[in-house]
């Protein structure tokens, strides 16, 4: 014989008793941390031309105050060509991880 659903309402208020402060939990109660993100890493491209802007930067920026780079004198445009290769390499170095 199949078993029917039971048409009686479920207990309310002072019917119910204890059973609705009861904390019925399947979980610990310990505090479970959640898994930890797998962490992104930089291509390997990243790296390579931070350090290379970063040099060639500081190379050209020496040769100019040592008027070693071509033209013999010094020159603001080798200057702006020093600060912005090392500008570039202090921007990618905030992308690398």
């Amino acid at each position: 014989m199949p078993l029917r659903k039971s048409n009686q309402a479920a207990p309310t208020g002072k019917q119910a008793g204890n059973k609705a402060h009861v904390r019925r939990s399947t979980q610990s109660a310990r505090y479970t941390p959640p898994a930890p993100k797998k962490k992104k890493q930089s291509k390997l491209w990243l790296p390579a031309t931070m350090f290379t802007c970063l040099v060639l930067g500081v190379i050209i920026l020496a040769g100019n105050y040592m008027e070693l780079l071509p033209g013999g004198e010094v020159s603001n445009n080798n200057l702006l060509i020093g600060l912005t290769l090392l500008i570039s390499g202090f921007v990618l170095s905030t992308f690398y991880r």
